[in-house]
């Protein structure tokens, strides 16, 4: 069984994620900006990139730079697209991502069966 990812690396994964989303929107609207459209644009543009990218390779682009990937608890398979796409939603309410039980997974990772893992 591999080694669950630490919080510092989820941490940062999550950061080069958002500023992925960040710099994306850019492109259609001041990065400064402080509406509700860039707002939600940068937020819509997160959960595609993460969702799809979980579902369909494993890991989100933070989390390779990093050397982590999700996989299915306690399998360790691929998620489905479902559970990707059910994992992300409630990555962006981000209250089930900050409820951590004992065991370091998120209320995110419990409701979708998954845990983050070391892939290098």
């Amino acid at each position: 069984m591999e080694q669950r990812a630490s919080f510092p690396r989820r941490l940062v994964a999550l950061g080069i994620d958002w500023a992925v989303a960040v710099f994306t929107s850019a492109l259609f609207f001041p990065l400064g900006s402080s509406e509700l459209a860039p707002s939600l644009a940068r937020l819509l543009i997160f959960a595609v990139t993460v969702g799809l990218l979980t579902a369909f390779g494993g890991a989100s682009i933070g989390q390779r730079l990093v050397g982590i990937r999700v996989v299915t608890w306690p399998e360790q398979y691929y998620l489905t697209p479902r559970a990707a796409a059910l994992r992300t939603l409630l990555i962006v309410l981000v209250l089930p991502a900050v409820i951590i039980g004992a065991d370091g997974r998120g209320l995110h990772e419990r409701i979708t069966r998954s845990a983050v893992i070391r892939s290098r």
